[in-house]
Formats: C-alpha cells, structure tokens, sequence
C-alpha cells in the first residue's frame, strides 16, 4: 500500500534523500552484514532504512516526526525497531544496549554539530559512522591545523576517528532541494586515540577554551575561559608553543602535551 504524502516540516530540518547513486555510495561505505547492528538517526521516509534493513542484522531509527514515526512502524520487519523522539534527548546507552553499532545517517543540519558532541561523548558504542553533513561542517571535521575550518570538532573528531571524504552530494539530491551542497564522511574508530590522552574530558576542555576565542592568542583565550595565568604560562612554556600563537595553529600533538602540561600545572 502506497505511503500517503508527507510535507517535509522546516522546524524539523528535513529534506529526503532521494537520489540512488549516493545512497549507494552510502552503503558502500558502510559496508553492512548480517552481523551489524545499524543506528540510523532521522531516517524521514525510511529511503536509507528500506535499503539497509536486507543488509544488516538489525536497523534502530530514532525519529522525531511522528507523522513519520507511524509511517516507520508500519514497515513489517523483525530487524527495524523504531524509537520516537529527539536523538539529543534519548537515552543512547540504554537504547543501543548491544555495541558496537554502525551509525548510517543523513544528519538534521539543525542538530548535526550537537549530535557530534554526543556521539563523542558515546563513542565507544560504535565502530563506524557514515553520516550527510552541509558541507561546510564536513569541511571543519577534515581540516588541518592552521585553516580557517580547523576547529573544535576537527581536532575532537581526528583525535578519536579516522575520518575520510566518502561523496559530496549537490542539493538536487534531496526533495526539497536544500539551498547549500552536502558531504558524506566516513569515520573508522580508532581502538586508541590518535594521540595519548590521559583525561578526556579535561582534554576536552582545553580544546574548547583554545578555540573559544579565535581572534586572541592562545594565552588569552585560555585565561578568558577559566585558566590562571600562571598555570597557562607554565603549560606554555614546558610546551614550547608562543603564547602568541592561536588555537587553530595547533596540532593534535600539541593539544595533547598542552593538556597533560595544563593539568599537572592546575594540580600542583
């Protein structure tokens, strides 16, 4: 039976997938078997979901819409299992209880940066992500230290995955067209953090203060988020990096030691 028309909802950020030669660049990417177990976050018309669940051995969408949600439900499938709700707000450990999962999804725009952070903050429950991000976030998650797209989430992303260009996607591939072009990126956990790390969230922090200011020097972005001073010029110094310098002029290495330097100065 023919699904009835659904109006895409704005407040929703939906725009469906509809074009064949990227969702088989999608899958390709995600590489699924019977023995995988699929996330798919915001799956709108189950386009993605219909061509997953013959590939995978079970599929577990989290949609918000519940016009759309029914629409989900209605697909007679022991391998779908369908959770109503906002994918910032559900419960991920008790939902995703057997990892590691594979994240496939074309991401809301709307949230795609905020369901990054969760995803880290989750990172141990998957082992694959192949996810639709506007291009020019996906731009951010693949830059190199000293651009103007490196930021926060490069340097936390790089840190954890090994992140790669799968397709870039024009917006006549979705229905309604979006008014900017879009990226599929893969990311291949990494078993150990591409750089030694010793508290993640500490580290975290640093990254955040680093960048929290773009245009001050490293030094005073760091003290303008919390950091003494001294404890500043200290790490600085036993790091050797000027303190003249900027965030986005650092490499991972360098937010390593500045971290580890940064903390062992804060508990001295």
């Amino acid at each position: 039976m023919e699904q009835p028309y659904h109006r895409p909802q704005k407040r929703f950020g939906q725009n469906f997938l509809h074009d064949d030669h990227v969702i088989d660049r999608i899958l390709a990417a995600a590489d699924l078997s019977s023995a995988d177990r699929v996330l798919e976050i915001g799956p709108g018309l189950g386009v993605l979901t219909d061509r997953m669940l013959p590939k995978a051995g079970h599929v577990v969408v989290m949609e918000v819409d519940r016009n759309l949600v029914e629409r989900l439900k209605k697909r007679i499938d022991s391998n779908l299992t369908v959770f109503e709700g906002d994918a910032l707000h559900l419960d991920w450990k008790s939902i995703l209880c057997e990892p590691p999962y594979k994240l496939v999804a074309n991401l809301p725009y709307n949230i795609s940066s905020q369901i990054l952070f969760k995803l880290l903050d989750h990172r141990d429950l998957f082992s694959r992500l192949v996810l639709m991000f506007q291009k020019e976030v996906g731009d951010r998650l693949a830059a190199a230290p000293g651009t103007r797209d490196y930021g926060i989430l490069s340097v936390l992303c790089q840190v954890w995955f090994d992140v790669r260009k799968v397709v870039n996607v024009p917006p006549g591939a979705f229905k309604p067209p979006p008014k900017v072009h879009s990226i599929v990126l893969e990311f291949h956990a990494r078993r150990e953090p591409r750089v030694a790390i010793d508290d993640p969230d500490f580290f975290r922090k640093v990254v955040k203060a680093s960048f929290a200011q773009r245009r001050k020097t490293l030094r005073n972005t760091l003290t303008g988020s919390g950091f003494s001073a001294d404890n500043v010029d200290v790490a600085l110094s036993r790091c050797g990096i000027d303190p003249g310098r900027r965030g986005e002029t650092l490499s991972l290495a360098e937010f390593s030691q500045l971290a580890r330097e940064l903390k062992a100065s804060f508990n001295s």
